[in-house]
């Protein structure tokens, strides 16, 4: 049996790793691109915001680890082209510049996903930047410590932008955000978490544009402002936080069942529509638990997850990847803020009747030192009071309480279940009735 994988991402070295405990005898052969695997881009914001300075420690696996567990990595080797039916892949070895054809038995596809870029993005600038790869992390780090790099201008007001946005806070710089949508993480979260979420950064000093959108980046070979179709703004560096794309143009006539937007749509065992070939990572769909859709959520846990069920699968088990319920956090300077599940719109979409309860809380007793103030937002079914989606705002610890929501509807738990549910106690972590008791209560 012989493995190859495209893409030392984390859900290619999961799938590698799982694949040879599964089956030690099994032959897999790793090919990436860049020069280095096993990479949590989550922790870039981190770095580059000097929080931690060893680039290292972003990395889960070295090349050398997984040599001596017997897998055969090679860095530096982009995929050409797959052909299904002859069961082999074209591989250019960079350095060299030359090119092999190599054959599998089966095949995982986990080339990740690259930054889109919008129509006013410029590859000639040196202080545009984006932040999904760690040599942009360095690049940007370096810049920062240019005394002349003061303002910083941001575009897009997603997970990215905002985890910049606190980077840029952190080494001193002033900071303007800007998002084409009326509000951050418009997508994502409720108006009033994300008014709350606004709120805070204001308060923190950040510049705030919203409802406007990046028309051109001025400056002969440095950008020097930002225009907008409302305004025009001075910038000394320029942050692109505007989505992902996924990394599969070289995939597009192959048969591949795709999304759209280039995603590869794969099943629960992380099988797509061609023979022997799976896929799972920022490439790839993963099924929603609720509405068994196939839905395109670039996040680690997922890719994690879903690799692992990949390795198993192609070393010859049977695993199934349960479904996921789009379960996010970030941290917004001094909030959190964390969802999980379906919205409303999402569940009208889908013809279900829901209803919602919002609700202000303490996240403890008042007379510990530390109290600060909780909201939770939960969507259940209106007949079966069924457990949904939610989302919660709040102080530091508030995000790991969207845990319990996600396993309350994984459980299938109802309003009154959750109302009256056995959560620990103690003055300093919360209140007799915690607010996710208050919540389930609250819900009609």
């Amino acid at each position: 049996m012989k493995i190859v994988i495209i893409g030392g991402s984390a859900a290619g070295m999961s799938a590698a790793a799982k694949a040879k405990r599964v089956d030690p005898s099994v032959e897999i052969a790793v090919y990436e691109k860049s020069d280095i695997i096993s990479f949590g881009a989550c922790g870039l914001p981190y770095f580059v915001g000097d929080f931690f300075s060893d680039s290292k420690m972003m990395l889960a696996r070295t090349v050398t680890q997984m040599r001596e567990a017997g897998i055969d990595v090679n860095i530096g080797h982009e995929a050409l082209e797959v052909d299904p039916n002859r069961h082999s892949v074209k591989i250019r070895n960079i350095r060299e510049n030359t090119v092999e054809t190599v054959s599998y038995d089966r095949l995982m596809i986990a080339t990740g996903a690259t930054v889109f870029k919008p129509p006013f993005f410029r590859d000639d600038a040196p202080n545009l930047f984006t932040l999904t790869k760690l040599e942009d992390g360095i690049r940007l780090k370096e810049a920062l410590s240019r005394k002349d790099i003061r303002d910083i201008t941001i575009i897009g007001g997603g997970f990215i932008g905002i985890e910049a946005v606190e980077a840029m806070l952190h080494q001193g710089k002033r900071v303007r955000l800007i998002q084409r949508a009326s509000r951050i993480f418009n997508r994502v979260y409720d108006a009033r978490m994300t008014s709350l979420m606004e709120d805070e950064l204001r308060s923190k000093g950040v510049s705030l544009v919203l409802g406007e959108g990046v028309e051109t980046l001025e400056g002969e070979h440095r950008i020097t402002h930002v225009r907008t179709d409302k305004a025009r703004y001075g910038t000394d560096l320029v942050i692109v936080a505007t989505g992902f794309t996924p990394q599969t143009a070289f995939l597009s006539d192959i048969g591949l069942q795709m999304l759209s937007n280039g995603a590869i749509v794969t099943d629960r065992m992380g099988r797509t529509n061609l023979p022997d070939i799976y896929a799972a990572g920022d490439c790839a769909t993963v099924k929603h638990m609720l509405t068994g859709e196939d839905v395109y959520l670039p996040l680690a846990t997922g890719a994690n997850k879903l690799g692992r069920v990949v390795g198993e699968n192609m070393a010859g088990k049977e695993a199934y990847y349960p479904g996921t319920l789009g379960s996010s956090c970030v941290k917004v300077l001094d909030l959190e803020a964390a969802r999980t599940g379906l919205d409303e719109a999402t569940a009208g979409r889908l013809g279900r009747e829901v209803s919602t309860v919002f609700i202000q809380d303490k996240d403890q007793t008042h007379y510990y030192p530390g109290q600060t103030d909780i909201y939770i937002k939960l969507v259940y079914e209106r007949k079966s009071k069924k457990i949904v989606g939610g989302e919660i705002v709040g102080g530091k610890g508030a995000a790991l309480r969207v845990d319990v929501i996600a396993t309350a509807i994984a459980a299938g738990m109802t309003t009154e279940m959750l109302g009256m549910m056995d959560f620990c106690y103690a003055p300093p972590i919360s209140k007799t009735w915690d607010p996710l008791n208050v919540a389930g209560n609250a819900a009609k």
